[in-house]
């Protein structure tokens, strides 16, 4: 049988190179993330449908990997719709399996819980540049914790992660979803069409404010809201101090309350005094966030580097009681993992100097007795802390030698037979 080598589209094979950098970022996050008190957490690769398509991962759940049921109970003959073939999805991220973990576990939890989740995902999107259909994921999360210092926490603990791996002059946008639904009410858009507005208004970045202007026209908004919802953000880019200028505007027209101000303003505030890595806070009222679960701040980063966001979250209070019953409060942030390693691959990055790699190289027919000695002395090595590769020698000895440098190995040994 012969197998085909044609790769899995959207998926990649990783080699050597990038796994050693994939390795060291990971052992960053993690030891940055644990000295904040985060606390690590695995959930499985694959969630109940139902779980999956609550409608709250927005345009996500139209990405689902979906498992079709197994032995006796898929019956194909007698299906009539998907459920009837269908009981799982593959995860498309790694915060809808947390607040089913957190509903299952929360009494056997400290309160608040802060979790760490770094796994895999899979999503059936067009593959593009730093984006697979397979892809790391690195969370982080406070559960139980329903002031602002759950998102100064969550922003400081991120930016010092991205600062430990060289990242600089990066900002974080920030913006507030009730300020985005106060600006809708404002201009005059009926309530239940917040979320279509919402949806035209995430696309500026790439149309423009003259090409959010004709959508909402096309859509059948009057020209008057359209005009009145374009002109905040005109007043926002003339102000200095912007989120008092638009969250003063929204109060006094009885859109929001006086409390989204203050609380976003200690956010930013707080953030820049104590911050660790060289980066900049961003109002952005334009940001939207695509995920349904958003109830309050919401948070990206952008890099100059990728022209794109490299991670978001925000604070999703109503999940948790979509499972139980009883609101939690919820905030997280998601490093886009891939896209920070695109990023450092593409720069030529190379993984702090760590101790010597040596490698043993050892002749075909080596004696056995001879082989434990060689063993035991690269085992010796390791115990002291350095890598050591125990291998065949090929027949083209200069190649393999060659190969290995390029992997890092620094010395070379060599045992024959004669010795």
């Amino acid at each position: 049988m012969a197998f085909v080598k044609k790769p899995v589209t959207g998926m990649k094979d990783i080699l050597p190179e990038e796994m050693q950098v994939r390795d060291y970022v990971q052992s960053v996050i993690k030891e940055t993330y644990r000295s904040f008190g985060f606390t690590p957490i695995e959930t499985p690769c694959m969630e109940n449908i139902s779980n999956l398509s609550s409608k709250q991962g927005g345009e996500n759940e139209k990405l689902i990997f979906k498992v079709l049921k197994r032995g006796e109970k898929l019956k194909l003959e007698t299906a009539q719709n998907e459920n009837d073939v269908v009981d799982f999805g593959m995860r498309y991220d790694l915060t809808v399996p947390l607040a089913r973990f957190y509903s299952n576990n929360a009494n056997n939890l400290p309160s608040p819980f802060k979790a760490l989740q770094m796994g895999n995902v899979w999503r059936a999107d067009r593959p593009q540049r730093g984006r697979y259909r397979q892809f790391m994921q690195c969370d982080i999360d406070i559960l139980g914790e329903p002031s602002n210092l759950a998102e100064i926490e969550l922003i400081l603990a991120t930016t010092m992660t991205l600062g430990r791996v060289g990242f600089r002059n990066f900002e974080i946008r920030i913006n507030e979803r009730r300020i985005l639904k106060a600006m809708a009410k404002y201009s005059g858009f009926a309530e239940e069409s917040f979320d279509l507005v919402c949806i035209i208004l995430d696309k500026m970045d790439k149309i423009g404010i003259e090409g959010v202007s004709e959508e909402l026209l096309k859509e059948g908004f009057a020209k008057e809201s359209v005009e009145k919802y374009l002109g905040l953000f005109e007043l926002v880019q003339g102000a200095d101090n912007q989120i008092e200028t638009l969250c003063d505007t929204l109060y006094e027209a009885g859109c929001l309350e006086e409390e989204v101000k203050q609380n976003l303003l200690e956010i930013v505030t707080s953030v820049e005094a104590t911050k660790e890595a060289e980066f900049k806070m961003v109002f952005d009222p334009t940001l939207v966030r695509g995920m349904g679960y958003y109830t309050g701040t919401i948070f990206e980063i952008a890099m100059p580097e990728f022209g794109g966001s490299c991670g978001g979250g925000g604070r999703y209070d109503k999940m948790i009681g979509n499972f139980t019953g009883n609101d939690v409060p919820a905030c997280g942030f998601s490093i886009g993992f891939e896209r920070i390693i695109l990023l450092l691959m593409e720069s030529g990055f190379k993984v702090p100097t760590q101790p010597k790699k040596i490698a043993y190289l050892i002749e075909k027919n080596y004696p056995a007795e001879k082989l434990q000695e060689v063993i035991a002395k690269a085992q010796k090595e390791r115990k002291e802390g350095r890598q050591v590769l125990v291998a065949r020698m090929n027949k083209n000895k200069k190649f393999q030698k060659e190969k290995l440098t390029a992997e890092g190995y620094e010395e070379f040994e060599e045992f024959f037979c004669r010795d």
